[in-house]
Protein backbone atom coordinates (compact mmCIF):
# COMPACT_ATOMS: atom_id res chain seq x y z
CA UNK A 1 0.00 0.00 0.00
CA UNK A 2 1.45 3.20 -0.86
CA UNK A 3 1.37 6.09 1.83
CA UNK A 4 -0.55 9.59 0.20
CA UNK A 5 1.32 12.38 -0.01
CA UNK A 6 0.10 14.98 2.83
CA UNK A 7 -1.58 17.93 1.60
CA UNK A 8 -0.51 21.07 1.44
CA UNK A 9 -0.28 23.57 4.69
CA UNK A 10 -1.94 26.99 4.57
CA UNK A 11 -1.51 29.33 7.40
CA UNK A 12 -4.56 31.34 7.44
CA UNK A 13 -3.38 35.05 9.20
CA UNK A 14 -6.44 36.92 10.37
CA UNK A 15 -6.54 40.52 11.63
CA UNK A 16 -8.82 42.47 13.84
CA UNK A 17 -11.18 43.75 11.21
CA UNK A 18 -14.94 43.43 11.54
CA UNK A 19 -15.00 41.52 8.00
CA UNK A 20 -13.05 38.71 10.15
CA UNK A 21 -16.54 37.23 11.57
CA UNK A 22 -16.61 35.17 7.77
CA UNK A 23 -13.07 33.57 8.28
CA UNK A 24 -14.44 30.16 7.98
CA UNK A 25 -15.04 31.19 4.34
CA UNK A 26 -11.57 31.05 3.80
CA UNK A 27 -10.91 27.88 5.09
CA UNK A 28 -13.84 26.29 3.71
CA UNK A 29 -12.49 27.91 0.14
CA UNK A 30 -9.00 26.20 1.41
CA UNK A 31 -10.20 22.54 2.40
CA UNK A 32 -12.29 22.53 -0.95
CA UNK A 33 -9.08 23.09 -2.76
CA UNK A 34 -7.32 20.04 -0.88
CA UNK A 35 -5.22 22.58 1.47
CA UNK A 36 -4.41 21.72 5.62
CA UNK A 37 -5.29 25.13 7.22
CA UNK A 38 -4.28 26.56 10.69
CA UNK A 39 -5.72 29.98 12.02
CA UNK A 40 -2.97 32.37 13.36
CA UNK A 41 -4.58 36.01 14.90
CA UNK A 42 -3.22 39.09 15.70
CA UNK A 43 -4.05 38.74 20.04
CA UNK A 44 -7.04 41.73 19.21
CA UNK A 45 -8.64 39.82 16.57
CA UNK A 46 -8.66 36.09 18.39
CA UNK A 47 -10.49 38.70 21.43
CA UNK A 48 -13.79 38.58 19.61
CA UNK A 49 -13.37 39.03 15.72
CA UNK A 50 -14.57 35.52 14.97
CA UNK A 51 -15.77 32.80 16.32
CA UNK A 52 -12.60 30.86 17.91
CA UNK A 53 -14.21 27.61 18.89
CA UNK A 54 -16.53 27.40 15.08
CA UNK A 55 -12.46 27.65 13.58
CA UNK A 56 -11.05 25.56 15.76
CA UNK A 57 -13.69 22.41 14.83
CA UNK A 58 -13.68 23.34 11.38
CA UNK A 59 -9.93 23.35 11.19
CA UNK A 60 -9.33 20.65 13.91
CA UNK A 61 -6.36 22.60 15.21
CA UNK A 62 -5.82 25.44 18.53
CA UNK A 63 -5.85 28.99 16.86
CA UNK A 64 -2.63 30.75 17.27
CA UNK A 65 -2.38 34.13 18.64
CA UNK A 66 0.68 33.80 21.22
CA UNK A 67 4.21 32.67 20.81
CA UNK A 68 4.63 29.03 22.45
CA UNK A 69 7.69 28.23 24.79
CA UNK A 70 10.84 26.13 23.12
CA UNK A 71 9.46 22.88 25.32
CA UNK A 72 5.69 23.50 23.55
CA UNK A 73 5.39 21.03 20.40
CA UNK A 74 4.79 22.61 17.17
CA UNK A 75 1.00 23.13 16.66
CA UNK A 76 1.34 23.21 13.00
CA UNK A 77 3.87 22.10 10.43
CA UNK A 78 5.85 24.63 8.30
CA UNK A 79 3.39 26.38 6.07
CA UNK A 80 3.24 25.62 2.13
CA UNK A 81 1.61 29.08 1.90
CA UNK A 82 0.24 32.54 3.54
CA UNK A 83 -3.00 33.86 3.17
CA UNK A 84 -3.78 37.24 4.92
CA UNK A 85 -7.09 38.43 5.22
CA UNK A 86 -7.96 40.83 6.34
CA UNK A 87 -5.05 42.48 6.46
CA UNK A 88 -5.60 46.00 8.31
CA UNK A 89 -3.53 49.12 8.17
CA UNK A 90 -1.68 48.47 11.28
CA UNK A 91 -0.45 44.86 10.22
CA UNK A 92 0.32 45.95 6.96
CA UNK A 93 2.74 48.68 7.96
CA UNK A 94 4.27 46.75 10.62
CA UNK A 95 4.96 43.56 8.81
CA UNK A 96 6.61 46.25 6.13
CA UNK A 97 8.98 47.72 9.01
CA UNK A 98 9.77 44.52 10.00
CA UNK A 99 8.02 44.98 13.17
CA UNK A 100 7.29 41.50 14.69
CA UNK A 101 5.84 42.47 18.26
CA UNK A 102 3.13 39.78 17.52
CA UNK A 103 3.07 36.37 16.60
CA UNK A 104 0.96 37.08 13.71
CA UNK A 105 3.93 39.00 12.50
CA UNK A 106 6.80 37.51 13.30
CA UNK A 107 5.52 34.68 11.10
CA UNK A 108 4.67 37.05 8.10
CA UNK A 109 7.99 38.15 8.43
CA UNK A 110 9.54 34.73 8.59
CA UNK A 111 7.36 33.60 5.45
CA UNK A 112 9.28 36.33 3.90
CA UNK A 113 12.41 35.49 4.40
CA UNK A 114 11.78 31.69 3.94
CA UNK A 115 9.94 32.60 0.87
CA UNK A 116 6.87 31.01 1.15
CA UNK A 117 3.75 32.76 -1.14
CA UNK A 118 2.01 35.03 0.66
CA UNK A 119 -1.31 36.39 -0.55
CA UNK A 120 -3.34 39.24 1.40
CA UNK A 121 -6.43 40.87 1.17
CA UNK A 122 -6.64 44.65 2.67
CA UNK A 123 -9.34 45.45 4.95
CA UNK A 124 -8.23 49.48 5.04
CA UNK A 125 -10.82 52.26 4.94
CA UNK A 126 -10.23 54.90 2.37
CA UNK A 127 -9.12 57.58 4.70
CA UNK A 128 -6.43 55.37 5.88
CA UNK A 129 -5.46 53.99 2.40
CA UNK A 130 -4.01 57.54 0.85
CA UNK A 131 -1.86 57.85 4.15
CA UNK A 132 1.47 57.91 2.56
CA UNK A 133 3.08 55.48 5.23
CA UNK A 134 0.65 52.80 3.68
CA UNK A 135 1.68 53.22 0.13
CA UNK A 136 4.70 52.86 0.70
CA UNK A 137 4.38 49.53 3.08
CA UNK A 138 2.59 47.91 -0.29
CA UNK A 139 5.19 48.95 -2.45
CA UNK A 140 7.68 47.12 0.23
CA UNK A 141 6.19 44.55 0.54
CA UNK A 142 5.06 44.15 -3.23
CA UNK A 143 8.82 44.16 -3.56
CA UNK A 144 9.48 41.44 -1.25
CA UNK A 145 7.07 39.50 -3.81
CA UNK A 146 4.11 39.68 -2.15
CA UNK A 147 0.91 39.36 -3.57
CA UNK A 148 -1.94 41.44 -3.20
CA UNK A 149 -5.53 41.32 -4.50
CA UNK A 150 -8.49 43.33 -4.52
CA UNK A 151 -10.76 41.98 -1.66
CA UNK A 152 -14.12 42.92 -2.50
CA UNK A 153 -16.54 41.36 -5.22
CA UNK A 154 -18.33 44.28 -6.07
CA UNK A 155 -21.38 42.82 -5.55
CA UNK A 156 -23.30 44.59 -2.75
CA UNK A 157 -23.92 42.15 0.46
CA UNK A 158 -27.82 40.87 1.12
CA UNK A 159 -27.84 43.98 4.15
CA UNK A 160 -27.44 46.42 1.35
CA UNK A 161 -24.18 47.34 3.23
CA UNK A 162 -20.34 46.83 1.49
CA UNK A 163 -19.74 44.50 -1.16
CA UNK A 164 -18.99 40.75 -0.13
CA UNK A 165 -15.18 39.77 0.93
CA UNK A 166 -13.84 37.72 -1.42
CA UNK A 167 -12.03 35.04 0.49
CA UNK A 168 -11.38 33.21 -2.10
CA UNK A 169 -9.40 35.77 -3.79
CA UNK A 170 -6.78 34.72 -1.54
CA UNK A 171 -6.29 31.58 -2.91
CA UNK A 172 -6.36 32.03 -5.97
CA UNK A 173 -3.26 34.33 -5.95
CA UNK A 174 -1.47 31.24 -4.35
CA UNK A 175 -2.06 28.97 -7.06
Amino acid sequence: MTEQAEKPFLYAVVCAAGIATGLSKLITAAQERDWEVGVIATPVAAAGFFDTAAVEAQTGRPIRSAWRTPADPRPFPPPDAVAVAPATFNTINKWAAGIADTLALGTLCEACGLGVPIAVLPCVADTLAVHPAYQDSLARLRGMGVRFGEPYTGEVDERGGRPDFAWERALDLLE
